[in-house]
């Protein structure tokens, strides 16, 4: 991919409106038209200027970075966006839902969910050749895991410069609770149902995440540390869907089921978070 630290020729100033729209969007729960218009559908410089203006409002609101997320790592997806890359977002602790929780919908927009493999680092991807044995090296376990991704752009009409700009449409997520290490399971070979109120609706394997989840933390381990936010021990990474997202409504119950993995479910309430 281009490095995200060149340069763009969009300017300061559009790249602070962008930012705004998305603040606004996120603070009053009301989708923005999309910001495409300001920065272009593909400057990835511009984009991530964005989404870096866009998360510095919720620091220093006090909320904490807790690791990563992996988007547009389907070539479905990625087709559909017309982009040949896949793209991060940050994860923040007031992301985070136990196992079982109640996650209310005010806290959202406009919900989907996916069905994903996640990890936990045991080790910093700071220096080094950051390749596949140091990665797989560096994660602790890993565990299902359920992203509902959310989007500030009015009926999800993005583009990759605005999904990227939007904290690649990140939202809320929740991690199973049965960790396996490396040596009890291998991501690529994983297989994926995701259930919604007891039916079917999306179904993957580990191979449909850039050829492998592995590979994906790879590629976000190399990208984190171009953009000088390199990947640290105890941080969460959301590796990217294994199947297609689903739209998800007040009342609903999701499940996932990773196979070596276990099962997580969240279970969409109505009002707000207590």
């Amino acid at each position: 991919m281009s490095n995200p630290t060149n340069t763009t020729a969009v300017s300061e100033a559009d790249i602070a409106a962008a930012a705004d729209r998305l603040v606004s969007a996120a603070a009053s729960g009301t989708p923005t038209a999309p910001i495409r218009d300001l920065i272009g559908e593909s400057d990835l410089v511009a984009a991530y200027a964005v989404q870096q203006r866009f998360n510095e409002g919720r620091t220093q609101a006090g909320a904490v970075v807790v690791g990563r997320k992996i988007g547009l790592t389907s070539k479905a997806v990625q087709e559909q966006l017309g982009v040949d890359q896949p793209d991060l977002g940050v994860l923040f602790d007031n992301m985070a839902f136990d196992n079982g929780a109640d996650i209310p919908m005010d806290l959202l927009i406009q919900p989907k969910v996916e069905g994903e493999v996640g990890f936990v680092l045991g080790a910093d991807l700071i220096d080094g050749p950051l390749d596949t044995a140091q990665v797989r090296g560096a994660i602790e376990y890993a565990v299902a895991a359920l992203e509902i991704c959310d989007s500030r752009i009015a009926n999800w009409d993005i583009k990759f410069g605005d999904t990227v700009a939007d904290n690649a449409s990140s939202g809320v997520y929740v991690l199973g609770t049965e960790r396996r290490t490396l040596d009890e399971v291998e991501p690529v070979e994983v297989t994926m149902s995701m259930e919604i109120d007891g039916t079917e609706v999306s179904t993957g394997n580990g191979a449909a995440c850039l050829g492998d989840p592995i590979q994906a933390v790879v590629w976000l381990a190399q990208t984190a540390r171009e953009l000088g936010q390199p990947l640290k021990a105890g941080q969460v990474i959301l590796s990217g869907a294994l199947g297609p997202m689903a739209s998800v409504s007040a009342g609903s119950t999701v499940s996932v089921t990773v196979s070596g993995l276990g099962t997580v479910t969240a279970r969409f309430v109505e009002g707000k978070q207590a």
